[in-house]
């Protein structure tokens, strides 16, 4: 699966390519640091204009808690539009609030991952998130 990882926190950039990268199941996985940079991503904008090189993910994980435009301001844009709203994005947040998740799953996340603390636990995570997006589920492929 080709992922696009919306994370503005260094060290979590590091420890979620590392759990992915010890996982059963290997992923693509290309990193954006701000709402802002999802979305001219997203949209072929500025740096990513260049369609062939920066192709449409399979999936967005994506923090809520970003630079220039929250998690929430990317999903909304994402789900606005009738090309980019079929690609699944999954909410990735150190956030333990109710209405965080509400909110998310309202504007048209298909899941919420709270970031365990413990890293081990998060392995366990990445691993339950691969099986369940490489073997079960069937995505769509944006062109």
């Amino acid at each position: 699966i080709d992922i696009l990882l919306v994370e503005d926190n260094e060290a979590d950039i590091k420890i979620t390519l590392r759990a992915f990268g010890k996982a059963k199941i290997k992923n693509n996985i290309s990193i954006v640091r701000d709402g802002q940079e999802s979305l001219s991503y997203m949209f072929r904008q500025n740096e990513y204009a260049d369609r062939p090189q920066f192709s449409y993910p399979d999936m967005i994980v994506l923090d809520i808690s970003l630079p220039k435009l929250t998690g929430f301001e990317v999903l909304e844009a994402l789900k606005k539009d009738d090309k980019l709203k079929v690609i699944p994005v999954v909410m990735l947040t150190s956030s333990k609030d109710d209405e965080d998740i509400i909110r998310s799953y309202r504007d048209g996340a298909v899941s919420f991952i709270q970031k365990p603390v413990d890293y081990q636990e998060f392995e366990k995570t990445v691993d339950g998130f691969n099986l369940y997006w490489h073997t079960l589920n069937k995505l769509p492929k944006l062109k």
